[in-house]
């Protein structure tokens, strides 16, 4: 049975990144960098390695310099080609304008608000969720593991990653079904449950391939956690309705909407590159002594 390809990808970027203040007050925290690349990028590459052809951003005010890095810079490269520089290292960050789109969330309501608001462009067919935060670091990226194990099932997936069980109450988790492999059934969803009341220790991490109808939920749902309308609640309305599964990455997840975790990802990204990994290892080596 073939399904609908997986062709369009939302990435919500509305947020204010109060908790990364002052170092957000004029840049999106979506183009801080890990090591050198911005974490809206490492997301757009993680989509493309699956093939997905269109990325639909959901952005607010003060956010112009997400459009303007996945533009061409004329002078920069004009610049750099007439002094003989290298400019590869642009070629991830050029969208062509059949390649991306821009709609505005006019205000913050909540993640299943902002996807709400990508309805138009999405239209009648299965699209994939990237919370750029979550840094998936892994080969072949997330995104990549679950078209494949999509082509198998069809309807709605979501990643999820195994953590210790005394950390579940800071995360949505999943009640999982049967097993196979890296698939396994969601027969429901919980949003930040106690530790004793967890139905598993499967979180859901920032990945998302879902069917069109639930931007019909969507736009009747009522405002939950929070006072936000949520993704989840909106999810959990699919589930036996429509074949519901978690995808298990198989990669390391970095929370970078706290500052540990992103700097956590930037030494691991930095001890994965030939280019400095030997020089970081002895930096953090010599910091930590």
């Amino acid at each position: 049975m073939t399904h609908k390809p997986i062709r369009k990808a939302v990435f919500p970027v509305a947020g204010l990144g109060t908790r990364f203040l002052p170092a957000t007050k004029a840049i999106p925290k979506e183009m801080l960098p890990v090591v050198d690349r911005p974490l809206i990028q490492y997301a757009v590459d993680e989509a493309r390695e699956a093939e997905i052809e269109q990325m639909i951003f959901v952005t607010g005010r003060g956010k112009s310099a997400i459009e303007d890095h996945f533009d061409i810079a004329y002078e920069l490269e004009r610049t750099m080609t007439d002094r003989g520089k290298d400019i590869s290292v642009l070629e991830p960050t050029r969208l062509g304008p059949g390649n991306c789109a821009y709609v505005r969330q006019q205000e913050p309501m909540g993640l299943g608000h902002a996807i709400w608001c990508a309805r138009d462009i999405v239209g009648d067919e299965p699209f994939a969720i990237f919370l750029p935060d979550e840094f998936m670091h892994g080969s072949p990226g997330c995104m990549a593991q679950m078209v494949a194990e999509y082509e198998k099932t069809g309807g709605n997936l979501l990643s999820v990653l195994e953590v210790p069980r005394e950390q579940v109450s800071s995360y949505g988790v999943i009640d999982p079904g049967a097993a196979q492999g890296k698939l396994t059934e969601v027969k429901g969803l919980v949003e930040k449950p106690k530790v004793e009341a967890a139905p598993s220790n499967l979180i859901i991490s920032g990945r998302y391939i879902l069917q069109p109808e639930v931007m019909r939920v969507l736009e009747h749902q009522g405002k939950g956690a929070g006072g936000e309308i949520q993704l989840t609640d909106a999810m959990a309305q699919m589930i036996g309705k429509q074949p519901f599964h978690a995808v298990t990455f198989d990669g390391a997840r970095y929370d970078c909407g706290s500052k540990t975790g992103y700097i956590e990802a930037n030494l691991a990204v930095a001890l994965s590159r030939p280019d400095m990994a030997d020089e970081v290892r002895a930096i953090a080596q010599r910091l930590v002594g």
